[in-house]
């Protein structure tokens, strides 16, 4: 029995093809409690929303199969549960803003009507008052005259204005649990703004906890609480946000952080790239899966996989550096200082 609101343990998740395994999530631990966010950022591939897709029952099975691993919402293994089981908690106990609004809206029908379709598939209401709360929950996002934009079809709106509509669709059940995938992705810095406050004050109005999957860790700084980054299909690093940004102990997160242009700094340097590309997860590397692109590599890195070190309280990194017997090492310019003396976490 679980204590948090949700907790993944050790999930893995493959995908067979006709060319082999695919591992794409290989031992991912992670849990929200109620009314926080939880960051999960991390390069395209990496795992981030096949794990949640895999949270949310989305994935097909075949291809897809969860080797291990549990997921307790509120103490109950979803993992147990049958396709069908899994609606009874889909839009009604978390839901899912998915990255490209203009896909994940039907483009046959008016807003309103699949709206209106969501809402009466979890709550015993009349019709008329599913559509009364639709439109309350249109203007509750800040869209202007929601009785008219509950008649549009998604193509006639932009995309500020189709996001808004899948956040309403979102919460239009009151979820515990909103998981946003990468929401801001194709809008402009004006109207990212605009979703990530909305976000906020609506998860302060309503108390419901969620889950960010980003690249962008400007984003991640202005939501997170917590923060898990992920490399590979596995959690390279976790801890709360300002352990993330201000004590970073995983070269990769160094590379993450040493990409992201600093404005206040008088004397401007060149950006960090991270060189190299990640690996093949069809045949993932026996040891560390980002030695092959690490600056710091010793053989150990190449030898066997980095067992989970405690950086400080709650902040966990996998990597060998974090080992007392390990050399001394400088991270990029603009990135703290990595701390000495790891304890291997238990």
């Amino acid at each position: 029995m679980s204590e948090h609101l949700l907790d993944v343990q050790n999930l893995r998740v493959s995908f067979d093809t006709y060319a082999g395994e695919v591992q794409a999530v290989r031992g991912v631990s992670f849990y929200i409690d109620k009314g926080e966010t939880l960051a999960i950022v991390g390069e395209s591939g990496c795992g981030k929303s096949v794990s949640i897709q895999t949270v949310m029952g989305l994935l097909p099975m075949p291809p897809a199969r969860i080797k291990e691993g549990h997921i307790y919402y509120e103490g109950k293994d979803l993992t147990t549960l049958t396709d069908k089981q899994m609606e009874n908690y889909r839009g009604k106990e978390f839901s899912m803003i998915f990255q490209d609004s203009m896909t994940s809206l039907n483009p046959t029908m008016r807003v309103g009507r699949q709206m209106v379709e969501a809402i009466l598939v979890h709550q015993k209401i009349s019709r008329e008052e599913a559509r009364e709360h639709a439109i309350s929950l249109l203007g509750k996002v800040g869209l202007p005259e929601p009785e008219k934009v509950f008649k549009r079809y998604p193509h006639t709106m932009s995309g500020g204005q189709r996001q808004r509509v899948m956040i309403a669709m979102a919460m239009a059940c009151n979820p515990k649990i909103l998981f946003a995938d990468e929401p801001t992705t194709a809008l402009d810095v004006t109207m990212q703004a605009q979703i990530l406050d909305l976000m906020n004050s609506l998860k302060k109005e309503m108390g419901t906890s969620i889950l960010l999957i980003t690249h962008d860790l400007g984003v991640v700084a202005k939501m997170a609480d917590r923060i898990a980054v992920m490399y590979a299909g596995k959690v390279v690093e976790y801890g709360d946000a300002r352990q993330i940004f201000y004590n970073p102990c995983h070269p990769y997160t160094w590379g993450l952080l040493g990409a992201m242009p600093n404005l206040i700094q008088e004397v401007k340097s060149e950006l960090y790239a991270i060189p190299g590309t990640p690996p093949d997860l069809y045949a993932p590397p026996k040891g560390c899966a980002f030695a092959a692109r690490c600056p710091y590599a010793m053989g150990a890195c190449l030898k066997a996989d980095p067992p989970e070190y405690t950086c400080s309280d709650g902040h966990i990194s996998r990597c060998w550096l974090m080992d007392k017997r390990a050399k001394e090492v400088t991270p990029p310019d603009g990135v703290p200082t990595l701390p000495r003396g790891g304890k291997e976490h238990e």
